[in-house]
């Protein structure tokens, strides 16, 4: 049985949208990274980029667990003392609550230049609205996987 490697011609890159309202950002993040790199798919290689672009919203409504609001992000301005820092919680209401997704899924991918490439299929907004409309993204309704919100009422 020989091994099958997907040629660039074979890759099929679909449009996902991506509703970040009350989700765990843990989980979501895990989900994202998986679409992008392609695992979803029986055809995956690993050194191709198979992924699926992926648009997410409501990204300032994404859900953490824990005290994970106060934990400390930290960066370095790269002059001496330059050490800066600002929490989860203050990121998520302040300008770019966005951020928190993206840095989320870039930490879950690989590193390395392929990892680069498709983290440039990830689009994440604020709000509600995105300009994609034309490409017809499939929804992925992460609600129904969502343990917490399997019970019945």
């Amino acid at each position: 049985m020989k091994t099958y490697t997907a040629k660039p011609a074979d890759i099929e890159k679909k449009w996902i949208l991506i509703d970040a309202e009350g989700i765990v950002l843990g989980r979501l993040a895990s989900i994202i990274a998986m679409r992008l790199r392609g695992k979803h798919k029986a055809t995956f290689t690993p050194h191709m980029d198979m992924g699926d672009n992926v648009v997410v919203i409501n990204a300032d409504k994404v859900q953490l667990t824990g005290n994970k609001r106060n934990k400390p992000n930290y960066w370095h301005t790269g002059h001496p003392g330059g050490i800066k820092s600002r929490t989860t919680g203050e990121i998520l209401e302040g300008k770019f609550p966005e951020r928190v997704v993206t840095q989320a899924v870039k930490r879950m991918l690989p590193g390395g230049p392929l990892t680069r490439q498709q983290l440039t299929h990830l689009r994440v907004y604020a709000g509600a609205e995105h300009p994609h409309e034309a490409q017809q993204p499939e929804v992925l309704d992460l609600r129904s996987m969502n343990p917490k919100n399997t019970r019945s009422a």
